[in-house]
């Protein structure tokens, strides 16, 4: 069979077992190791199913993974999103759509100690959600608002995408950390601008609540104070090259445990919860890589990287092309797989080709993670849409489908910005270097 055909009942296989209930990593794992059985031999697939795993799961970089995930885990035992909230609500919230602009500044700031898009979403959810209810605002934009901010949780650092990017392609992981900043600002930037004019076009959708006191915002800050300080220091040691990536996750959840013991946030029960929470997490994370890489090496072995190289030389398709066939793809992928699995299958195909064509890889990555957001908040799926449905079951998804168009506008403008203007994820590593 060609590479096309064999390329295409493969991916046509992992579909059909996703849509029969098996989780992602295992139907990556069998049908990569079904394909690898038929086309070598059953000994190069069991040697490969013996050796992999731990090859791909000793490595030290991965040691980041857990540690970021453990402080996200203390971060929200110690309430830290309403705390967020409340202070985004205090300086905002008086303007007309400003709890909803609260809200995406809250997801910013909370998506930066969790690294997680669903966390955040089905975080902010049980907090935002209700109050913005609580002020008149229409039901499908509200959870909007929560689903964008929760896609910030992939890009603003830590990520745990970025990390697992870097891993797979050789990337720098310190440098893709702090090259999603000003990209992560820049989204910021436009859901803020999205919501004020889909206010101004239906005041009735996100009306003003009223004005906090000076006296309270300053509260509000002082509670926040020690962990935005824990933020800025893994962030500015990171950027000023003090510690590693790795050093980094340490540094950061221990401060959270500090912070979450120094609020009497963490009994000891909740600690064993929070170790528990921390290894499934991580396990899952593993096998989901663990799954993609052995389908990766399936594709490598039938040619398919190789192949589509030569289909794009012979198509005559520019730089610019290429990477906007990719973002549709990834918006097509995106109806049916989440984030991180999408991420694990796509780049060992897509990323020979796009460095191949002149593209810096810490570019590609935040790209990718990018187009990868979009996917989560882009109808008919739209995983973070239904994260939030999930968390306050009376929402209407048809009601959320309509409210989500402003920031589904707003996020193609920025990758628009992105492709036309890459000095913006460039500038931040280069000036570390």
């Amino acid at each position: 069979m060609a590479v096309w055909e064999v390329s295409g009942v493969a991916f046509f296989g992992v579909f059909v077992l996703m849509m029969g209930g098996m989780p992602i990593a295992l139907a990556m794992l069998l049908i990569g190791l079904s394909g690898i059985w038929l086309t070598i031999s059953e000994r190069t697939a069991m040697g490969m199913i013996g050796q992999l795993p731990i090859n791909a799961t000793m490595s030290y970089e991965l040691s980041v993974l857990p540690m970021f995930i453990l402080m996200g885990v203390f971060v929200t035992r110690a309430r830290m999103s309403e705390d967020l909230y409340r202070l985004c609500h205090g300086f905002v919230g008086h303007m007309r759509g400003g709890l909803a602009a609260a809200t995406i500044l809250a997801c910013g700031g909370f998506s930066a100690l969790s690294g997680s898009s669903l966390a955040t979403a089905a975080t902010m959810a049980k907090v935002a959600v209700p109050e913005m209810r609580r002020y008149g605002y229409a039901d499908g934009f509200a959870a909007s608002a929560v689903a964008a901010g929760g896609t910030l949780g992939i890009l603003i650092p830590p990520s745990v995408i970025l990390v697992l990017y870097g891993i797979a392609t050789g990337t720098d992981i310190g440098s893709l950390f702090i090259a999603g900043i000003l990209p992560g600002v820049l989204a910021i930037v436009l859901y803020l601008a999205a919501i004020r004019i889909a206010a101004q076009i239906d005041p009735s959708c996100a009306p003003a609540a009223p004005r906090a006191s000076w006296s309270e915002r300053l509260r509000y800050l002082r509670s926040v104070g020690p962990i935005l300080l824990l933020f800025v220091g893994i962030i500015g040691g990171l950027y000023k090259g003090i510690f590693t990536p790795t050093e980094a996750g340490g540094v950061g959840a221990t401060g959270a445990l500090a912070f979450a013991l120094w609020r009497r946030a963490l009994s000891w029960k909740g600690l064993v919860a929070s170790l528990v929470e921390t290894v499934t997490t991580t396990a899952s994370l593993f096998l989901v890589l663990i799954g993609a890489l052995v389908f990766s090496n399936f594709m490598n072995l039938i040619g398919l990287p190789a192949a589509l190289s030569d289909l794009i030389t012979s198509l005559g398709l520019g730089p610019t092309a290429v990477i906007l066939t990719i973002l549709v793809i990834y918006l097509f992928l995106g109806m049916f797989m989440e984030s991180l699995s999408m991420i694990l299958l796509t780049i060992p195909i897509f990323f020979p080709i796009v460095t191949q064509l002149g593209f810096d890889p810490i570019w590609f990555g935040i790209f990718a993670v990018m187009v990868t957001e979009l996917s989560l908040i882009t109808p008919p799926v739209g995983l973070n849409l239904f994260v939030i449905r999930s968390v306050i079951d009376d929402l209407s998804v048809g009601d959320m489908y309509r409210g989500i168009l402003p920031f589904v506008l707003a996020d193609l403008i920025r990758i628009i910005i992105i492709i036309a203007v890459p000095w913006i994820v460039m500038v931040l590593p280069e000036l570390a270097r």
